[in-house]
């Protein structure tokens, strides 16, 4: 199954070279999402030096496999917010988040970025009866977080009669993220910022400041790790909950589908809208999140499909993908210096354009000597025991439970010679454990099944062809080699004789 996003597919080449040398920086950036390259440009624009390594190209990651949505609010719910942290807390969140969707209508208009930026309605529905009360709540929730929200019987075709009024936010936005990401890079580097890609950091030096890859190295005095998850080992990653979630586009007549960002509540958790690329008018629909490495992607990626075709009675599917993300334990997100002394930006859950902007802005701030008034609600270095006491624990348990499942009870493995093509598993060779995959034309990659990062054991995941990390989140190729983080070393590699 070919696995791309409708944005990855339709933007075009950045095309910027490897790093091949030792250089220097102020700071140096690891990671080109939205994040990243924004501060990138934040940076530049203050002038300041920087360099901004991406493993592969810019907006590989989060920002490429997004929905496309900005809003003011939070996908998940502002009522946990305002629940656990109080309307003061959640009125900062929103009114940073307002400001961050202000600043990506400027820079698009300012640089005249071809990304289909579009000022639209967000409407939150209850698709079931038990659903109808979360939308009541979250209209209460809203207000005292200081959104202008109000209620709306009916959705505009096609879309399905809610149960019970839709709430709606108005002034909310639509863009390409991909297209967007693009052109912010462009212009971080007509101002400086030196942007190399497939420059994978294989290993950070937070003492020394130096960032190593297979073929340089940066020495800053500043190392920002915008990853999405830091890389290596941080006391975050014990209170992160890590998912992916599922996304498709098919080809649709335009006009068939109105401008709006629509979440439905239900039995089916769903996120749809309509994106115009060029001459092309596609649907897009997001939704079956689970935990990484915990359940089987294809069978998730196929109800996902199924949920879409039976509430839209759509055509074809152009574009399948699915993205990652991080949940804070206390359901804000991680932006600042950590205990490392390196500055990181994780926890944004699924509203990461919004959010990276966000980080992107207060990092910056933080490297300028400046002030900011969300820094300290969301200081990377905070423990907050009580408030995140939940996500602690389900994370705990999440690593107990795959430690336990593929250690203690030892995970049922396969002789090698029963792997048939196309297939992969945790095989048998000369009572030695590997994670096997073997190609369609019977070429096969054999690997250590434990992670590099901290030590858990991966799972297959058969949509994208990867090992996943049930623990943090890491992945890898079938060759060991890492997709993304928070692991920076490869599984070891074992070539098998005769096979």
């Amino acid at each position: 199954m070919n696995t791309i996003s409708v944005w990855r597919a339709t933007a075009p080449e950045a095309g910027f070279p490897m790093l091949q040398e030792e250089t220097t920086a102020d700071v140096v950036i690891v990671g080109g999402g939205i994040t990243g390259v924004t501060l990138a440009l934040n940076l530049a624009e203050q002038g300041t030096s920087v360099v901004l390594l991406e493993t592969r190209d810019i907006g590989f990651g989060s920002t490429g496999n997004s929905t496309g949505n900005l809003y003011e609010t939070v996908s998940r719910g502002i009522q946990r917010i305002v629940n656990q942290w109080g309307g003061d807390v959640a009125h900062a969140i929103t009114t940073a988040r307002r400001a961050a969707l202000e600043q990506i209508d400027q820079r698009v208009r300012q640089f005249k970025i071809p990304c289909d930026f579009r000022r639209c309605r967000l409407y939150r529905y209850a698709t079931s009866e038990s659903a109808q009360s979360t939308i009541e709540k979250e209209y209460q929730a809203s207000l005292k977080a200081g959104l202008t929200a109000h209620f709306e019987k009916t959705l505009p075709a096609p879309l399905p009669r809610p149960q019970g009024p839709a709430m709606v936010l108005n002034n909310q936005a639509q863009f390409h993220p991909q297209a967007y990401i693009r052109g912010l890079a462009g212009e971080a580097a007509n101002r400086g910022c030196r942007i190399f890609e497939n420059s994978m950091a294989l290993e950070v030096d937070p003492d020394r400041r130096v960032v190593r890859t297979a073929n340089g190295q940066v020495t800053a005095r500043e190392v920002v790790l915008a990853t999405h998850s830091p890389k290596g080992i941080h006391l975050v990653q014990a209170e992160m909950i890590v998912n992916r979630e599922y996304g498709l586009a098919t080809r649709v007549a335009k006009d068939w589908f109105p401008d709006g960002i629509f979440w439905g509540s239900g039995v089916e958790r769903l996120s749809v809208r309509s994106v115009d690329v060029e001459d092309a008018t596609f649907f897009v629909c997001v939704g079956e999140e689970h935990k990484t490495g915990q359940e089987d992607a294809t069978i998730n990626l196929n109800r996902l499909e199924a949920a879409a075709q039976g509430n839209f009675d759509l055509g074809e599917v152009a574009y399948r993908w699915s993205a990652q993300n991080y949940s804070a334990a206390d359901g804000l997100p991680y932006i600042g210096r950590d205990a490392t002394g390196c500055f990181i930006a994780t926890g944004f859950e699924t509203d990461g354009l919004i959010y990276g902007t966000v980080a992107a802005s207060l990092i910056a701030d933080k490297i300028a000597g400046r002030d900011n008034v969300l820094a300290p609600i969301v200081k990377a270095s905070r423990f907050s025991p009580l408030k995140g006491a939940k996500g602690v624990a389900e994370e705990t348990a999440t690593v107990l439970k795959s430690l336990v499942k593929d250690y203690v009870t030892d995970r049922e493995t396969i002789p090698l010679s029963q792997l048939m093509p196309g297939k992969a598993a945790i095989v048998k060779f000369e009572n030695v454990s590997l994670a096997a995959y073997r190609e369609p034309d019977g070429a096969l990659f054999a690997v250590s099944p434990v992670c590099t990062h901290m030590k858990c054991r991966v799972h297959w995941n058969g949509v994208e062809k990867s090992w996943d990390c049930p623990c943090h989140g890491s992945r890898f190729a079938p060759d060991g080699t890492v997709i993304e983080g928070p692991a920076t070393e490869p599984l070891q590699r074992h070539f098998l004789p005769g096979h």
